[in-house]
């Protein structure tokens, strides 16, 4: 089999569980504005990309995105449930309308696939595993329970991962390890300390592993 037969099965997604119960209240946002979202999107191009694919692999591509993440975690930038420097000054002075139509602008944007080289397929494929199949030995949940066989996310607190910057997977996922030990910390908070705990049981070479695999997830 070539390599990119490989890759298509490794990346085909099959439908396994059953997603986990979504149990927090939703924002109370007002009706959105796409065409304002794409207006007010022109302060966070320079990170995030015009689009909302970022070119930076540090930052988030938005594009794609499950409707009501977005205004989610811009609502605890602002209130500092979530803390970043860099975004805390950027939601100071959005309004609640502001986050609304953001959210809808990205969330209709088409995020660009990832790929992942040939000579990385493995750990792709242990990556795979992992978000399929979870970690037997720590009792990690698969990662599908929550972010579904494709990625795609559950709205509005289980996140699109398929497509996703690498870095910034592995760097989230490191984030919400260190914050099961100091949740004070702020970086990443986690509703019912889903991701914290399961964070906290992954190794960095899982981090890897698994941010290889949703990076190049279709």
């Amino acid at each position: 089999m070539s390599n990119w037969a490989t890759l298509f099965l490794l990346l085909m997604p099959v439908p396994l569980v059953t997603f986990a119960a979504h149990t927090e209240p939703n924002l109370d946002l007002p009706p959105a504005d796409v065409e304002a979202g794409k207006q007010k999107s022109t302060a966070c191009a320079a990170c995030h990309g015009v689009d909302g694919n970022s070119a930076n692999p540090k930052y988030p591509s938005l594009a794609g995105q499950v409707p009501g993440y977005i205004a989610d975690q811009l609502d605890l930038f602002k209130s500092g449930g979530r803390k970043n420097d860099i975004m805390a000054g950027m939601v100071a002075g959005l309004s609640m309308q502001d986050m609304a139509d953001l959210d809808a602008y990205y969330s209709q944007q088409k995020m660009q696939p990832g790929a992942i080289a040939e000579d990385e397929l493995d750990l792709a494929r242990r990556g795979e595993r992992l978000y399929r199949g979870g970690y037997a030995p720590l009792n990690v949940a698969a990662c599908i329970s929550c972010h579904g066989p494709d990625g795609r996310g559950v709205p509005i607190h289980f996140p699109r991962v398929a497509g996703q910057k690498r870095a910034y997977l592995e760097d989230q996922l490191r984030a919400f390890k260190a914050s099961y030990q100091h949740p004070e910390s702020g970086v990443r908070i986690s509703y019912g300390d889903i991701m914290t705990s399961i964070a906290f049981l992954l190794s960095d070479e899982q981090i890897k592993e698994v941010s290889a695999y949703m990076h190049a997830l279709q």
